[in-house]
């Protein structure tokens, strides 16, 4: 019977989810279905106490604000300086220009929080200049692709919230977890990016003109703002005189201050950014508030303690439970983005992880860069979309020309799990 309603019940959502409908009020309506025809709960009563409950976190403040800061960035000249910053001190390196994407998106991820955001602001800047100068399309792509996921991994992180939120595991250590092994990420990136040069000298460009170290250094001036919103939202958090909620608060505020220092805040630029990360928020809310929802009604129905009686039946090693996870979000991730992963399987998945003795914050850094890979697999990978929608390239090929980005993602995983002091080392030192 238990397999029966799971059959139907996820039958009958990727029905909706293929009509089109909505993610957030697909879940609504499969935990309705749910709870309608397999409990004796009230469907109204329960849909009205967890829809509020779950959007009324004080934790959950931080999303919107993380969300809002990064369109400040998006459509004012701080995203721009960026690249005129770091080019200069990238000519003698093997790959040259093709670093600015990884570099960018590093940067840009501290202080944005979004995959979307980081691989659409990065590549809006970066992408015409290295077509200009005659980079290779396929690396160009490739890489900026890849290192957008980046926005999820370094804090802060939309996805690290909603886990947080999810898995009631304290934000703060969650961000500070992911700060090693989102530079580690980094590092992978133009470690490839550094073999792939030498392998191929031919396919990139001369360097442009030589600039002296001095040249070099007032350059860098382009960097300062950038560099002090991150110092001003990080550094709050790590030294412990701001909570992640108000770190994201200090953040907005500094990135409303820097762009109207520069002259680019405009009454317009304060419309539509506001606006965007609203009508962003509301999407996430919306599936946040489904999945709390479908969350709450596989509980009464009693699948997540018979799914995880089930899994810890099989006697699987950490190693084992591990890799199928991974394996089980790479395939969830065709088909659903990132949000919707963490919040519609944490109900499922946190009892067997606690009963099998794994720490919860490294967790949620495994969980966030299972879901990094999943950015990039079609059909349903939002870099993809995001890049599609800039290059007017098929999805295909720029799945294939991802690939071995992804891969590297895989690498990271088998790192962290081996030496899990990547992950814990930081928040150990916070306590």
């Amino acid at each position: 019977m238990d397999a029966f309603i799971t059959i139907l019940l996820i039958v009958f959502l990727f029905l909706l989810l293929g009509s089109g409908l909505w993610i957030g009020i697909a879940l609504l309506g499969v935990a309705w279905l749910g709870m309608e025809l397999f409990t004796q709960r009230p469907v109204g009563d329960a849909m009205a106490v967890t829809v509020w409950g779950s959007l009324s976190s004080w934790t959950l403040t931080a999303l919107p604000l993380f969300v809002w800061m990064g369109e400040i960035l998006f459509r004012t000249k701080l995203s721009e300086d960026m690249f005129k910053g770091l080019a200069p001190w990238l000519s003698r390196i093997p790959g040259r220009l093709l670093h600015t994407n990884i570099i960018g998106c590093t940067i840009f991820a501290a202080v944005s929080g979004s995959s979307a955001a980081t691989c659409a602001t990065i590549g809006k800047m970066t992408l015409p200049e290295l077509a200009r100068r005659g980079y290779p399309e396929g690396m160009t792509i490739g890489t900026l692709a890849g290192a957008g996921t980046l926005g999820l991994l370094i804090p802060p992180s939309i996805i690290m919230i909603v886990y947080g939120v999810s898995a009631d595991v304290s934000i703060t250590r969650l961000f500070i977890a992911g700060v090693i092994p989102g530079l580690m990420l980094a590092g992978l990136f133009m470690g490839y990016t550094v073999v792939w040069a030498l392998a191929n000298p031919e396919k990139i460009p001369p360097p442009d003109a030589t600039l002296s170290f001095r040249e070099k250094i007032h350059a860098s001036r382009h960097l300062i703002p950038v560099v002090a919103l991150i110092a001003l939202v990080l550094g709050s958090i790590y030294v412990g005189i701001a909570t992640a909620t108000e770190a994201a608060a200090l953040g907005v505020v500094g990135a409303l201050a820097l762009s109207a220092v520069q002259g680019s805040m405009t009454a317009k630029v304060f419309g539509d950014s506001l606006m965007g990360a609203t009508r962003l928020y509301c999407m996430i809310a919306l599936i946040l508030a489904g999945a709390s929802f479908l969350t709450l009604a596989m509980g009464y129905i009693g699948l997540p303690r018979r799914l995880a009686e089930f899994i810890g039946g099989l006697g699987l090693s950490q190693l084992w439970l591990l890799f199928w996870l991974m394996v089980f979000y790479i395939i969830l991730g065709c088909f659903l983005d990132g949000i919707s992963m963490v919040v519609l399987t944490m109900g499922v998945i946190l009892p067997t992880i606690v009963k099998a003795g794994i720490d919860l914050v490294w967790f949620g850094i495994f969980i966030v860069l299972v879901v990094e890979m999943a950015q990039i697999t079609p059909p349903v990978g939002f870099n993809l979309f995001v890049l599609q929608g800039m290059t007017k390239k098929e999805i295909t090929w720029i799945a294939r020309v991802s690939l071995p980005l992804f891969f590297l993602m895989v690498v990271a995983v088998a790192l962290i799990y081996f030496f899990p002091g990547l992950v814990t080392w930081l928040p150990a030192r916070m306590a």
